[in-house]
């Protein structure tokens, strides 16, 4: 089941005196913030819409104001407050794109449907990304590439691998 919600950042710490907090950005491009009236906060099991205004992306992180804050003391209780949007104010992803979210958990299949693990981690070291996938044998590293990785189903909960082409790409903890 895919979340309502998707992290965008965190914010780190007040900066300066006026009420406006450093936000550590988790979005492949911070300058998305820029186009934000508000966010979501996480209060119990519920999600708080939360205005934001005054937003500037700087190259050490994304600084704003959430709420209206005016002073250091209102802002510095929003530190480690996690910053969420809802599905309809995301990004619009391109054909075969996918948030990372909504990959961590996915099972991973061969190509006949057998069971080789669950993603526990998406890698983004350049180049593409690298799916860590939790074995009953130790975590593998893959190659999200489209002749390993053919299939993506993220609102079911399954990745599909090409088991031939593990021997070529896999890196593998038990090795």
């Amino acid at each position: 089941m895919l979340s309502d919600f998707l992290m965008i950042g965190q914010v780190l710490r007040p900066q300066g005196i006026k009420g406006l907090v450093k936000v550590k950005p988790e979005t492949d491009d911070p300058n998305r913030f820029l186009d934000l009236e508000f966010v979501y906060i996480k209060k119990g099991d519920a999600f708080q819409k939360t205005p934001v205004d005054e937003i500037s992306v700087r190259d050490d992180g994304v600084y704003l104001r959430l709420n209206g804050v005016k002073d250091r003391d209102e802002a510095e209780k929003q530190r480690d407050t996690v910053l969420y949007v809802d599905r309809a104010h995301a990004v619009a992803l391109g054909e075969d794109e996918t948030f990372i979210c909504d990959l961590i958990g996915c099972r991973a299949v061969d190509l006949r449907g057998r069971e080789i693990g669950v993603v526990k981690d998406v890698l983004q070291p350049g180049g593409n990304d690298v799916y860590v996938i939790k074995t009953p044998k130790g975590d593998m590293l893959l190659p999200a590439l489209k002749h390993v990785i053919p299939a993506v189903d993220a609102q079911n909960g399954v990745i599909t691998i090409d088991e031939k082409r593990l021997p070529e790409v896999a890196v593998c903890e038990w090795e």
